[in-house]
């Protein structure tokens, strides 16, 4: 355990800055619903405060209440959600919604426990609703904490081994003031997002400069530590554009995979991008026996994602009898159907750029 007068002045010090400084305002702050707390930690999983905001919003708007999400449509939920990326986000909040609405009688669970028994709610998404819920005295841990507290107490153990997590919990616990747990978790996670900052750190600004360790060492920009460099793959995706009289041949990504329940045109996937030449001769285009004419290459984009670069290219092919595809596998869709439907990223910009919809 870290000395108590230094424990002392961390937890008093962020106690102090966040009643009387910190004035970083979102509207889930001091939030006491469980569901609009829950609603907000799914949301920011992985996702920017600013960036995140908007679909805040746009689904309390929606659904006011869990009944009311647990009641929607999974198309509808899923084109709200569009843009914000990690689908199984989505998938996994209308499972526990409709799983707290239907068996527990729209109630969340009081106890950490309960909660982290949740589908897609993991230790910090439980202790964050415990805490500013229900005031439980449960320390939060994520990206924002592990920096202020790596930095501070300049802490090399790798955050993102199971020793890590472990000993940043166990450090966070201590810290906690369990008198006040909601206000010193929303404090130092405010104090990493708005002071303690990934690259330039505002340490003039910072309550707790006087004894930060990485700042009297200057080794600010090397804390916190990685145990590896994450490993980015590429995947090259082929899209054809299949349009028929005023309508797109649509279908749905079904495979446990990325952006999975969305949609998107006919996909052929390869290990080395194609131009139009290398497509044309494709197996998988062959097996197909098109009718066309030519195609063109209307637009190429790329996506990153956490582990993934999706470089993605769009063919329009130019057809001269329809396809015969079965409806299991998709559909044919209208720019109103397009405009109703749930798409990922990247294709949503390609349809929408080039009028589609």
């Amino acid at each position: 355990m870290k000395t108590r007068p230094i424990a002392h002045f961390f937890t008093s010090g962020l106690t102090a800055w966040h009643a009387t400084i910190n004035n970083r305002s979102l509207p889930w702050k001091n939030e006491k619903d469980p569901y609009r707390i829950w609603l907000s930690e799914v949301i920011l999983q992985q996702t920017r405060a600013q960036q995140g905001l908007p679909y805040y919003i746009r689904f309390t708007e929606a659904y006011p209440t869990i009944n009311d999400l647990a009641a929607a449509g999974d198309n509808d939920v899923f084109r709200l959600w569009q843009g914000l990326g990690y689908y199984n986000r989505c998938k996994n909040m209308l499972a526990t919604a409709r799983y707290i609405a239907g068996e527990l009688g729209g109630n969340f669970p009081r106890s950490y426990e309960g909660i982290l028994g949740l589908k897609g709610i993991g230790p910090y998404t439980a202790a964050a609703i415990s805490s500013f819920a229900f005031g439980l005295p449960r320390a939060v841990v994520d990206g924002n904490v592990y920096r202020v507290l790596a930095r501070f107490f300049r802490i090399d153990i790798p955050f993102d081994t199971t020793g890590g997590r472990q000993y940043f919990a166990d450090l966070a616990g201590q810290l906690l003031n369990k008198e006040d747990s909601a206000g010193y978790n929303q404090a130092i996670m405010d104090l990493g997002a708005t002071v303690c900052l990934p690259r330039k750190a505002r340490c003039t600004d910072c309550p707790l400069q006087p004894h930060c360790s990485a700042y009297r060492h200057n080794v600010i920009d090397l804390l916190p530590v990685r145990s590896k460099r994450v490993v980015v793959g590429k995947r090259y995706f082929h899209y054809l554009i299949l349009k028929w009289e005023e309508s797109i041949w649509i279908q749905k990504r079904t495979a446990k995979d990325i952006w999975e329940n969305l949609n998107e045109p006919f996909l052929i996937e390869s290990r080395e991008p194609m131009d139009v030449m290398a497509l044309s001769s494709n197996e998988q285009f062959l097996e197909q026996n098109f009718g066309y004419t030519h195609i063109e290459l209307e637009y190429a984009g790329k996506q990153r994602l956490t582990h993934q670069i999706i470089e993605a290219r769009f063919f329009r092919v130019y057809l001269n009898e329809k396809p015969l595809f079965s409806d299991s596998d998709g559909k044919w869709m209208t720019g109103t159907d397009l405009e109703n439907t749930p798409f990922p990223k990247t294709v949503l910009s390609f349809l929408k750029n080039n009028f589609y919809f």
